[in-house]
């Protein structure tokens, strides 16, 4: 494959947003806990820096999906939002529609699947741009493959969410198998090492909420606030007409009086009962206005998921305790165009716009109620402190405290001559602090003094190997996966030799580049087509071996293991291996487990320290710090980009820790029947399979599982 569009006009960005549901028109806000304002922000981000002309092509990455429950658009490979702006969906596991806590075990197919369109563009993005932790697991692991800058948004962040439902009352065991958070912390940790730029809303999330993780370093975040589409947001007239009116006319039997108003989704976080208990305990409130919630869409609550179902249903027994049924509305369905048209309605009859939430990491719809000239109440927590200090509309409140939210919406509405200040200056400040052009201006100002002037702008692979004819490609480690049974080996070696496809073999192994030569020759292994040693730090092609010096360009990326040694050396029970097993990439360890730190404790340690560096811990004995960059795993990746290889025409087999990250993905993997505990928790993913027999006997008892080497791959198993 020769050299693709070597010298591009522009800037190429990836947005990464995987879950929930993502379409051009009509977003679905509020119709789950997963499709809710940052759905709209991805989406206008993307459109306001494909309006840039420093910016070439715009593609929004997210997860394709297939169910009968869902719009027919969400299985569309492609949707152009104009002529330089696209919604990519790519395959991520099950067909159907799932909630974010359980599409973990699928985000490695995603990367696979994302490589391979990247591939099929012919260009490497100059920036690829995570949202959320799941986006920010899958952006850190194409920032690595790619060599590509990575910017992250958290959005929301889950050590503050575990502290706020620890707070509610909630036990450990429970927050943990409703919402999955341990494994979000350490996407987002994986994040936040990776980036080169956190982009955060507001101060306050960088100096309270980011402070929380391990690889918190304040230099490399900044704020830019998010810019908002106005252009539907403004003022009422009066003879504007609002059929959005007539819904709520429905609920209200003085559907004149002022307005509270409450938009989202049907969340907990978002605290609407704390709301009605503000409004429902408060002496005067309910006879001087209405209260107007909209909770998203839907058609029977009985059928929807238990976190929103739970929430509408507290909602509706909050009604009928306190008898609200005259002057409460909570109308089931409303479009994106009735939204402005809600603000407008609630500043006509001058009212306000709250937002309980318990945490609010900026706050979409307080800048729309601002540009309508609403004043706001607002959660503490978060992003509305910067809104209302630069908007001056509005006043902030502790949102577990009813007594005092409802006390400050009273002030709010009652308080004539300060409504009427703080509309003023909601529109004004809404303009001049919150538009998409000057957030798409201050955003790639930014890149570019991060970037210096890097580009990656094609991908190139040489012809002198055997390599671009493969079929399929077959990856083992050495010691105790392809070695333990000779006589399993040498049927091994015959299966790969006569199979109907140009199958290559390659070995991959945490030897060193000649100990794994030399015992490749003692068991009279053919050379393989690619040696992938010292844990995947290097890479050597064909009988002569050659060295990609590439590859290690590509990892040297922030290694400093002059930093890594002496960061090491105050832990207990860690020893350094003889000179010869350290590499210029890997520096190794003996562990003893009932002395040192745990794995998790030593990869903690050296994040505090701003030390990029990826832990492989393998047979309970040994310990190999790697460059960020490098592993088997992403050596692999790195190869199947380089010369077209489909991760579905890849079988992987190891046994040990060290092979983990070569084992998820599109590939299919093995594990052999002698593999080490640190495996264990492989079982159960997508492509992994647990073979009984040991050595090369699992290798072949994969093959057949797979049917990897007869006519039709079997990719449902």
């Amino acid at each position: 494959m020769g050299k693709i569009k070597k010298t591009p006009q522009g800037l190429y960005i990836v947005l990464v947003s995987v879950h929930g549901l993502i379409r051009a028109d009509e977003h679905e806000l509020g119709r789950d806990a997963d499709t809710g304002g940052q759905i709209k922000y991805v989406i206008e981000l993307a459109k306001a820096l494909s309006d840039n002309k420093a910016v070439e092509r715009v593609d929004l990455f997210t997860r394709q999906v297939f169910d009968p429950k869902v719009d027919k658009v969400y299985s569309k490979p492609v949707e152009k939002l104009n002529n330089k702006t696209s919604i990519i969906r790519l395959p991520c596991g099950p067909r159907r529609y799932l909630r974010k806590e359980v599409l973990w075990p699928h985000l490695d197919s995603f990367i696979d699947n994302s490589l391979q369109y990247i591939r099929k563009v012919g260009r490497v993005p100059d920036i690829i741009h995570s949202h959320y932790a799941d986006a920010g697991y899958v952006g850190a692991r194409l920032s690595q493959q790619l060599g590509v800058i990575l910017l992250h948004t958290g959005h929301s962040l889950g050590r503050v969410k575990r502290e706020r439902l620890l707070e509610k009352g909630l036990k450990s065991a429970s927050i943990e198998n409703q919402y999955n958070l341990n494994q979000r912390i350490e996407a987002e940790e994986i994040a936040l090492g990776n980036a080169a730029l956190v982009i955060a809303s507001t101060k306050q999330e960088i100096d309270q909420q980011y402070s929380q993780y391990e690889n918190y370093h304040p230099r490399r975040m900044v704020v830019i606030p998010p810019g908002i589409d106005l252009s539907c947001f403004h003022p009422p007239t009066r003879s504007m007409d609002l059929p959005i009116k007539n819904e709520l006319a429905r609920f209200l039997t003085k559907p004149n009086k002022p307005m509270i108003l409450a938009i989202s989704r049907p969340d907990e976080r978002k605290n609407i009962a704390s709301l009605v208990r503000a409004y429902a305990e408060h002496p005067e409130l309910k006879k001087i206005a209405n209260l107007v919630i909209v909770a998203g869409n839907r058609d029977d609550i009985a059928t929807m998921e238990k976190g929103p179902r739970e929430v509408l249903l507290e909602l509706l027994t909050l009604i009928d305790k306190y008898d609200l049924y005259d002057c409460v509305a909570y109308p089931k369905h409303h479009t994106s165009t009735d939204v402005p048209d809600l603000f407008k309605l609630a500043a006509k009859t001058r009212g306000v716009f709250v937002n309980p939430a318990l945490t609010e990491p900026f706050g979409l719809t307080l800048i729309e109620a601002a540009a309508s000239g609403l004043p706001i109440v607002a959660t503490e927590d978060g992003g509305p402190k910067d809104i209302i200090r630069l908007c001056k509309n509005g006043v902030l409140i502790d949102p577990v405290n009813t007594k005092k939210m409802g006390n400050a919406i009273y002030k709010a509405i009652t308080n004539k001559e300060q409504w009427r200040q703080w509309s003023k200056n909601g529109i004004r400040g809404a303009h001049n602090h919150f538009s998409w052009e000057g957030h798409v201006n201050t955003y790639l100002k930014i890149v570019r003094k991060i970037s210096s002037g890097k580009r990656h702008t094609d991908i190139n692979s040489s012809t002198r190997s055997r390599l671009p004819t493969i079929e399929r490609l077959v990856v083992c480690d050495i010691d105790n996966t392809l070695l333990g049974d000779n006589k399993s080996l040498r049927q091994l070696l015959l299966r790969l030799k006569n199979s109907p496809y140009k199958t290559g073999f390659a070995v991959a192994t945490g030897r060193r580049y000649q100990s794994a030569i030399d015992v490749l020759k003692e068991n009279k292994i053919i050379t393989p087509d690619l040696l992938f040693t010292s844990v995947g730090t290097e890479i050597h092609y064909g009988h002569r071996m050659l060295l990609d010096t590439g590859w290690h360009q590509h990892i040297n990326h922030r290694w400093e293991p002059e930093s890594v040694l002496e960061a090491m050396r105050s832990l207990p029970g860690i020893k350094l291996q003889a000179k010869i097993d350290q590499q210029k990439f890997k520096i190794s360890y003996f562990i003893d487990p009932k002395k040192a730190p745990g794995v998790r404790e030593i990869v903690a340690h050296l994040r505090k320290l701003d030390l990029h560096v990826k832990v492989v811990y393998s047979h309970e004995a040994f310990l190999d710090l790697l460059p960020i960059r490098a592993s088997k795993g992403l050596a692999i990746r790195y190869l199947a980009m380089k010369w077209g290889i489909s991760p579905e025409h890849i079988l992987v087999a190891g046994d040990s820790g060290n092979d983990a990250e070569m084992l998820g993905g599109n590939t299919y993997a093995v594990v052999v029947g002698n593999y080490s505990p640190e495996l264990e928790r492989l079982r159960g993913k997508p492509h992994v399979y647990f073979a009984d027999n040991y050595y090369s006997a699992g290798i072949i008892e994969g093959i057949d599982h797979y049917q990897f080497l007869t006519e039709d791959i079997d990719i449902d198993k």
